[in-house]
């Protein structure tokens, strides 16, 4: 989904009013129902029964978007508090209009007109369950000062036992900068009214925003053009475009057949979270060749996939004597991935250089099938057919010969830079993945967490990957999806459970539900 300014963002609405007849009152209901939408869901994600849900209000019209959300959790029986950071007397238009409403509702609100009521307030009332940020939206200019600061200070003191929803923005932050200039909300997700904007893309907003949704307020097609972000977002939207309904008449070798070379002596769990990622992305058939030792343990954990042997080293890694086994057979399968777990072995690189001189389905380079090739991203330009790496910031900088520091104090022009360098659709890793391909602009993907930063969950990732691209999906779609799926059944298991306690096998698991809020069937 395109990103956009707020400058751009007001010429829309303001065109939305004189073209197609949507008042701002009218826009105000549909941010509000979002938001409520996406607070019904996080609560339901999370295993709340009867949340507090706790509004904070701001005066202007994303205290209105709150004020709008509280009347429909209300509706919906939620247990709603609503805090106004002034009084009633600082509201006017749209925001004074949903404020009546509520308080014909009889939603329960209170007034804290002052910085200092504010801090009495942090030492005498508990914060919610799931707590609301409609104090500031895009036209911040300077830091939050008075109740409003007050207001974010209280948010984040009670962040430790409720979860945190922001509107828009998190308030405190720049729009267009994501520069926070003083105090800032931290949230877990950040709401975004009508399209993402553009501020959520730089590295410094990544504290603050947390995970992305969007919330509808049905701008036109011709509209949403108008969007004049240079980088993408990720979105639910674009996945339900990119994969299709099933047919009934198929069978298993409809959605294609996926190879999966991983593994050694010194990394034996890494083909079966690969394998996991990818009899769960829906993939008719996957196949895993492993060293010899490892087939049985790989095969028990996960008999859902083919496991089968393949020669070893004296080091444990797989033998480049492989090759003739497998050359034979490349085209029985429609998506390859290689490197999980297999250690940078020279025999490794040997099977990684005929793989991309051969293969002409989408081939997946993780994890050591991209250390292999330190220093020579151009041989991956020289590939048979689609090449697909994923690396993270210290596979990166190997790849194209510079520090991690190097590719994460510019995460876009080092995804630039490999992408111009290998012409491969490229997933850096890390929070905030960025995908990128030749000719196509960037996209951040803002689904997960840090519960996610645990060995194992890239070969989870790497699996998807491939399975997606396997079905058939075009291979900078399944990038996409795979990556935003992975966040999303991150986000779900630390839901539920905790960050800490996030494991990568959990992931796998996790993707049945995910994509059951992606896909209805």
């Amino acid at each position: 989904m395109k990103t956009v300014s707020t400058a751009r963002m007001r010429e829309i609405e303001a065109r939305m009013a004189a073209e197609y007849g949507v008042t701002t009152e009218m826009l105000m209901d549909r941010a509000g129902y979002g938001v409520a939408h996406e607070v019904r869901t996080l609560a339901d994600r999370a295993g709340f029964t009867d949340p507090l849900i706790q509004i904070f209000a701001g005066r202007g019209n994303n205290g209105g978007d709150a004020f709008v959300a509280a009347r429909y959790l209300a509706e919906e029986d939620f247990s709603v508090e609503v805090l106004l950071a002034g009084s009633e007397r600082d509201l006017e238009g749209d925001a004074l209009r949903a404020f009546h409403q509520i308080k014909e509702g009889k939603v329960k609100f209170t007034e804290v007109p002052t910085r200092g009521d504010w801090d009495r307030l942090q030492h005498e009332w508990p914060g919610g369950d799931i707590l609301v940020d409609g104090l500031l939206g895009t036209g911040l200019s300077g830091p939050a000062r008075g109740p409003i600061a007050g207001a974010i200070r209280y948010i984040n003191a009670n962040a430790k036992r409720g979860f945190v929803v922001s509107i828009d923005v998190p308030s405190g932050m720049n729009a267009d900068t994501g520069i926070a200039p003083g105090d800032v909300v931290w949230a877990d997700l950040t709401v975004a009214i009508g399209l993402p904007k553009v501020g959520y893309l730089s590295p410094r907003a990544l504290e603050y925003v947390g995970t992305v949704t969007v919330a509808d307020i049905g701008i036109p097609w011709d509209l949403m053009e108008l969007a004049d972000g240079p980088v993408e977002l990720i979105t639910a939207a674009d996945l339900r475009a990119m994969i299709p309904r099933r047919l009934r008449n198929t069978h298993k070798g409809s959605y294609g057949h996926v190879l999966i070379l991983a593994g050694s002596a010194d990394y034996p769990g890494a083909p079966t979270l690969a394998l996991a990622g990818a009899v769960r992305s829906g993939v008719g058939l996957a196949t895993a060749y492993v060293p010899g030792s490892l087939a049985i343990s790989v095969s028990a954990a996960l008999p859902d996939a083919i496991v089968r042997s393949a020669p070893a080293t004296p080091a444990g890694t797989m033998s480049a004597a492989f090759w003739d086994h497998l050359r034979p057979r490349l085209s029985d399968y429609s998506a390859i991935l290689i490197g999980p777990g297999m250690t940078p072995h020279p025999d490794v690189r040997t099977l990684v250089e005929r793989l991309l001189v051969e293969c002409r389905v989408p081939l997946v380079l993780d994890a050591d099938a991209l250390n292999v090739l330190e220093g020579d991203a151009a041989r991956v330009a020289e590939a048979a057919g689609p090449v697909i790496l994923t690396p993270h910031p210290g596979e990166m900088g190997r790849l194209l010969g510079c520090s991690t520091a190097v590719v994460q104090e510019d995460r876009e022009a080092a995804s630039r830079k490999a992408i111009e360098k290998t012409s491969a659709i490229v997933a850096l890793k890390g929070a905030g993945t960025l995908v990128g391909a030749p000719g196509r602009p960037l996209h951040l993907n803002l689904s997960g967490n840090p519960g996610m930063a645990k060995g194992g969950t890239g070969d989870v990732l790497a699996g998807l990957i491939a399975g997606l691209a396997g079905q058939g999906l075009e291979p900078f779609d399944a990038v996409r999806a795979g990556v935003y799926l992975h966040g999303q059944a991150g986000d779900s298991v630390a839901l539920r459970g905790s960050q800490q306690t996030l494991l990568a096998s959990d992931l796998a698991m996790e993707l049945t539900g995910v994509f059951r809020e992606i896909m209805l069937r």
